[in-house]
């Protein structure tokens, strides 16, 4: 059973804990959850022996934007926007039809 331990110093955050021998048995699991940006500490007899976080740098996408990806239904961004890109002019929706789709999405789910 993995345990979700409260970081006392960091308020409002909490990091999941399991054993040497529960991540061994299910390294895939923890592998995933830790490329999503989860962070998992490890203990051994009861001590903190590892703490395993995302690579920096690494691809911290989740899983489903991975494979839409990979399956060329999103392209991911470059992480910087144009100069300027904030000045530039909003497109006009005068019946709200952007929002309306947006709302119905939220609801619907993907």
């Amino acid at each position: 059973m993995t345990k979700i331990v409260k970081i006392g110093w960091l308020e409002g955050t909490s990091m999941k804990m399991v054993t040497v021998s529960k991540l061994k048995a299910s390294l895939s699991e923890y592998l995933r959850q830790v490329k999503a940006g989860e962070e998992v500490l490890v203990t051994e007899r009861g001590r903190l022996v590892a703490k395993l976080t995302p690579a920096v740098g690494a691809d911290t996408l989740p899983e489903h934007l991975v494979e839409m990806e990979k399956q060329g239904l999103i392209k991911r961004g470059s992480g910087k926007l144009p100069k300027g890109f904030w000045d530039l002019p909003r497109p006009k929706d005068p019946k709200g039809l952007v929002v309306k789709a947006v709302l119905q999405e939220r609801e619907e789910g993907w």
